[in-house]
This record gives C-alpha cells, sequence and structure tokens, in this order.
C-alpha cells in the first residue's frame, strides 16, 4: 500500500529530508502499481527480503507514445546486462532514466516480463490512458540471467535481502511496476516478495556529470534529451 502523504515514511534514505519524498510504497507479492514522476526524480526499489522481482515499464509523461525501448537499452551503452550507469532509452534516442546506484548486479533486459507481468501491466497501463498494445518489453530488477555459451540463458535469481537500485528520471515519465516470478525462474512455485518504492525529488544528468560523456552514443542520447526537453519549456 502507499504511505500518504509520502513525507510520513517512517525511514526516508540516507541525506534525503523527508519533506522532499514523493512517493513511499511497498507493493505486495504479485500486486503492481504505477506513478507519475518529475524529470529529476530519484526512484529507488529496494528488494526487502530478497526474491522481489521488479518488472519495469517507462514512458513519457508529456507524449506517452514515447517509451522505453530495451533494443536500444542495451545497444546504446554496449552492455545486454543492466547495471550502475546504464541508460534506460526510448526509440526516438533519448534517456528516460538512469541507473545511478545498484548494489544488486541481478538485472534482465532479455526476457521481458512474460504473462504475469503483462497482466498487472494492463490493469496498471489502464490508468494513465494506455492499452494493451502499448506495453513493449519490459526489463526486470533483483532477478538476472546471463546467456551461456550455447546461447541458452542461466538464470541468477537473487542477490539477497535489502539489495536496491536507484533510477534518475531524465523526463517527466509514467512509471509501471509489477512485482512477479520472473519468466524463466525454474523452481516449480517460485518465490516472489515484498518491494519497496520510494521516490524523491532532484534533478536531472547535467553536463558535466562523468556519465554524460561516458561514451559517444551516449553523450548524443544525453543531448537528444536535453534538446527536447529545452524546446519544450
Amino acid at each position: 500500500m502507499p504511505t500518504v502523504p509520502a513525507g510520513s515514511w517512517p525511514e526516508p534514505p540516507e541525506g534525503v529530508p523527508a519533506s522532499e519524498l514523493t512517493w513511499a510504497e511497498v507493493i505486495a507479492p504479485r500486486g503492481a502499481t504505477s506513478k507519475v514522476l518529475a524529470r529529476g526524480t530519484s526512484l529507488r526499489l529496494r528488494d526487502v527480503y530478497g526474491q522481489a522481482c521488479a518488472h519495469l515499464l517507462l514512458y513519457n509523461a508529456a507524449e506517452p507514445w514515447e517509451r522505453l525501448n530495451v533494443a536500444d537499452t542495451v545497444k546504446i551503452p554496449w552492455q545486454a546486462y543492466l547495471g550502475l550507469g546504464h541508460p534506460l532509452l526510448s526509440d526516438q534516442g533519448r534517456v528516460l532514466a538512469t541507473v545511478i546506484g545498484d548494489d544488486s548486479g541481478r538485472h534482465d533486459a532479455l526476457c521481458g516480463g512474460g504473462p504475469a507481468a503483462r497482466a498487472r501491466f494492463v490493469n496498471a497501463a489502464a490508468k494513465h490512458g494506455l492499452e494493451p498494445r502499448d506495453l513493449p518489453p519490459s526489463v526486470s530488477l533483483f532477478q538476472g540471467v546471463r546467456v551461456q555459451a550455447d546461447g541458452s540463458l542461466a538464470w541468477l535469481g537473487s542477490a539477497g535481502p535489502g539489495c536496491a537500485v536507484t533510477l534518475r528520471c531524465e523526463l517527466p515519465l509514467v512509471v509501471l511496476l509489477a512485482d512477479v516470478p520472473h519468466p524463466v525462474d525454474p523452481r516449480p512455485e517460485p518465490e516472489v516478495t515484498a518491494l519497496e518504492v520510494l521516490a524523491w525529488r532532484g534533478e536531472s544528468t547535467k553536463p558535466d556529470d562523468p556519465l554524460w560523456t561516458s561514451t559517444p552514443e551516449l553523450q548524443r542520447a544525453f543531448e537528444n534529451t536535453a534538446d527536447y526537453w529545452e524546446a519544450r519549456a
């Protein structure tokens, strides 16, 4: 259930005043939620008990036809495995969000969410005027896979309880989250546990941030994002 107002959440992240919190919620196992977040917002997802699997979709809140594109998300940084510093891109060559904190390292941008995640995304998306046809493949956090030499996928499972991933919103975003088992979890009865969600006000990535110029491709993506935003201001 969400905590309203968010500032009444009892344990804000270290260094974050409670008054800066804009979202505080615990997603029950096999549940889903959604929120509109401002540009610059930090979004922290925490695997409280060690078996959460956070399936994530992002949309440009101003123009939701622009949405997470998993292919570009792995192509622009030349890295199929999500982690610290990884951008989440749209098919317009713009950065929707950036991973600015990660002590899990067990994530997946290859498998999508499967039927369980999609069913929950349908309901969450409808609250923002989005239809089933508006649901692209998602990324999964806290339950990773790795590609083997023969092309098969090995499920890594969780890194353990208490791990967190923090994203920085580079545009105003519609965020959809579903906490359901990973589609290639090999266990006969996959376990899934609660997911903690906190968000607080902040600033988007600036040109003097080393991440901005870490690769030519990523610099262009950040420039595309800034150009788009400045034209709307």
